[in-house]
């Protein structure tokens, strides 16, 4: 989820130093060995167990709602999907949906709303009660779930399976500027990356040190910015890197080959030292595919 309040801006050069294996293990742990929120804990014991499973994510269809998609957006979906099928093996499809979720003709894994302009509060929640409908998932009858952020993304464990809902905001028309054009393909790939990967927002506070994921993010205060001023978008492209780091792939490597029933624990640990060598083989053979180079940020390639 995108971070858009706390630290003033301004920051010193990094230093680019090489990580190692213990950098990449200490970050895994931080964004993927995590206790389930609260609301999760205190839902119907009826329900079935939670499972944090990045296979099931890759292998199900999405859903493109609301606008029709900008050639940015269209890019940037393209690449995930093709670096996701790499990874992951075959994976579900992409169906170009209409204005609502019912367009989608049946349910999906991944729903993607996208929009320009204000945030479509009302179509937004008429989607997610879509979703309760189909999933039973169990949220609030008499309460609206509110858009704070340009791009978020939202994960449901419901009785009929898993869900994800993706709110992204698009570009209205072309020319861009290139502060634009990585502003909206940044917000994307982020959302996308820790929907497929489950992985959560690790707090980056020294800017001596280079980043080494997009889960990574530089609290910046933006709060009373306008989500279209330069001066937003260029806050939020410096908070995190504007694509997929080396570190990002090799997680995606690792959670497509573990077997694990939960990857949220220390057994995934294990799995990651036990098997590093062998994932950082296979995420500096992906990262070099060109088909890829849309998604990838080349400011963090370094892998140990």
């Amino acid at each position: 989820m995108l971070a858009v309040c706390c630290a003033a801006l301004g920051f010193a050069q990094p230093i680019w130093a090489e990580p190692t294996k213990t950098d990449f293990l200490a970050l895994a742990q931080k964004g993927w060995v995590y206790e389930l929120r609260n609301s999760v804990k205190r839902r119907d014991a009826s329900m079935p167990a939670v499972r944090i499973d990045s296979k099931e994510m890759a292998k199900g269809s999405i859903c493109v709602i609301g606008e029709q998609p900008h050639a940015i957006t269209q890019g940037v979906l393209r690449a995930f999907q093709n670096l996701i099928a790499s990874v992951y093996g075959p994976v579900g499809t992409v169906t170009w949906g209409g204005a609502t979720a019912a367009s989608c003709h049946g349910p999906h894994r991944t729903y993607i709303r996208l929009y320009s302009g204000r945030p479509p509060h009302h179509a937004y929640n008429r989607d997610l009660r879509m979703l309760d409908q189909i999933y039973h998932i169990g949220l609030p009858k008499d309460r609206d779930q509110f858009v704070r952020s340009p791009a978020q993304a939202s994960t449901f464990f419901g009785r009929e399976g898993l869900a994800s809902h993706l709110l992204i905001k698009q570009p209205s028309a072309m020319p861009l500027s290139p502060l634009e054009r990585g502003f909206y393909a940044s917000i994307l790939i982020e959302e996308l990356y820790q929907a497929f990967s489950f992985g959560m927002d690790v707090l980056h506070f020294d800017r001596q040190k280079a980043f080494l994921s997009k889960i990574e993010e530089y609290p910046v205060n933006l709060r009373n910015l306008d989500w279209d001023s330069p001066r937003f978008m260029q806050g939020l492209l410096t908070s995190n890197p504007r694509g997929l780091c080396a570190f990002d792939v090799f997680m995606l490597h690792a959670l497509a080959t573990s077997e694990l029933e939960n990857v949220n624990s220390n057994a995934f640990l294990e799995y990651l030292d036990h098997h590093f060598d062998e994932l950082v083989q296979q995420t500096r053979a992906t990262v070099q595919e060109p088909e890829f180079a849309g998604i990838i940020d080349r400011n963090c390639m370094d892998a140990p």
